[in-house]
């Protein structure tokens, strides 16, 4: 399992609450990252920071757009 820089983590035991903040990346060998109470840890859910379809997006151009007239 990866841990990144920053992230926070949680204990999973109702009990407990405890909270981890991550000060260095690393991994750890065995699987799940467990609490000193015994209960496992989990990441805290963080949500995407996209906008609806922020990826369609299109740039208008600069400058005004030309007049067409039909004669």
């Amino acid at each position: 399992m990866n841990m990144k820089s920053g992230e926070h983590w949680h204990c999973t035991n109702p009990a407990c609450h405890r909270e981890m903040l991550v000060e260095s990346s690393g991994k750890i060998d065995g699987g799940k990252l467990r609490c000193s109470c015994g209960g496992l840890m989990k990441k805290n859910y963080a949500p995407p920071r996209l906008t609806y379809l922020e990826f369609l997006r299109v740039e208008e151009p600069a400058g005004p757009r030309p007049a067409f007239r039909k004669d």
